[in-house]
């Protein structure tokens, strides 16, 4: 006769747990597409007002929230259903700090893609999305990107923004590497009176930066250079050198061809910043930062979630004398200072 396994022994649920997974992503989607979590947060948190509100059937939205409020996204009191904490700041369209618009980027056609071939990219090492993946010259991918991640962005571009203005106030040339939404220089020129900035990436993707320098009212001290990183000349006499969410895309040997080159644009004393997942090193702590390299896997033909000891020994291998790791608030990447 088949005994009942003893409490706390092994179980299926994790496995069921992240069989499923899709469907718990696919419900976010859903919620976001119908704007639920507004609705609710300008009080229509019962079904039968919100189901008008998201333009949907009762029974559709009932059982949508209701998965919500199970999945931690919602509260739910008797009939009633309220936002979270967190579902409030992130989620309400009229909050400053909304990330739905982020699913833009995260649920692209594309990237999506990259992650069904995940057998073959691990047999290979690497992508099978097209020889470069998403490193391809003008993928239309960072276009979405641009556009999509300022939100999730904003906080550690804040928080640079202010690191800068502490420690390097003077600074007055800086260049921008693969600057994307161009956030993260554009907040040091609004910190930084005396500074200017050079944008640099691919031509469609500098079309956002562009727009928002001019949004922010720095353009008259906003340039850029389109192209390719490794191709590009630079120029030199820079004080600070930006490089936000690059350097994973690529193998160490890429990384450090691209770090000496970037070592001679600086002037005496000049700085990099780099903005990164750094694992620790067993490499799968912390969870949500180490989980990173599987997106790199499958995306990336090299790309790695590279820790401080590797980025130390690249910086060096480069020329710099010291780099530094510092947190970043309200972010789960760390901000690395390398010292010309």
């Amino acid at each position: 006769m088949l005994k009942p396994e003893p409490a706390g022994g092994p179980t299926p649920q994790l496995f069921f747990q992240t069989a499923n997974a899709y469907q718990r992503s696919q419900a976010l989607k859903a919620a976001v597409d119908l704007d639920l979590f507004t609705a609710i947060g300008l009080g229509h948190d019962q079904v039968p007002t919100l189901a008008e509100r998201c333009g949907s059937a009762q029974r559709g939205v009932r059982i949508l929230a209701d998965y919500l409020t199970i999945q931690g996204f919602l509260t739910k009191e008797g009939d009633r259903y309220k936002l979270t904490p967190d579902s409030a700041l992130f989620l309400d369209r009229r909050s400053p700090a909304y990330m739905g618009s982020v699913l833009g980027f995260l649920h692209a056609p594309k990237f999506i893609a990259a992650f069904e071939n995940l057998t073959e990219a691990v047999r290979k090492g690497g992508t099978v999305a097209g020889e470069a993946g998403t490193v391809s010259p003008e993928h239309p991918l960072w276009v979405d990107f641009a556009r999509s991640m300022i939100p999730m962005m904003a906080k550690p571009a804040e928080e640079i923004g202010m690191f800068v203005r502490q420690s390097q106030p003077n600074v007055k040339k800086v260049l921008d590497i693969a600057a994307g939404h161009g956030l993260f220089g554009i907040e040091i020129a609004a910190r930084c009176p005396e500074a200017e900035v050079t944008a640099l990436d691919w031509s469609n993707v500098l079309t956002v930066a562009r727009e928002l320098a001019q949004k922010s009212g720095i353009e008259s001290r906003y340039r850029t250079i389109a192209g390719d990183a490794f191709q590009q000349e630079f120029g030199e006499g820079y004080d600070l050198v930006l490089l936000t969410n690059f350097l994973h895309h690529f193998s160490m040997q890429t990384c450090e061809s691209l770090l000496r080159k970037i070592h001679r644009s600086l002037a005496p004393g000049g700085r990099v910043i780099t903005l990164e997942f750094v694992p620790h090193d067993d490499r799968v702590t912390p969870p949500p930062v180490a989980e990173f390299s599987l997106i790199m896997l499958a995306t990336t033909p090299e790309g790695d979630a590279y820790t401080f000891r590797e980025y130390e020994r690249m910086f060096a291998a480069a020329g710099f004398t010291r780099t530094e790791l510092h947190p970043v608030a309200g972010s789960i990447e760390q901000v690395l200072v390398s010292m010309r």
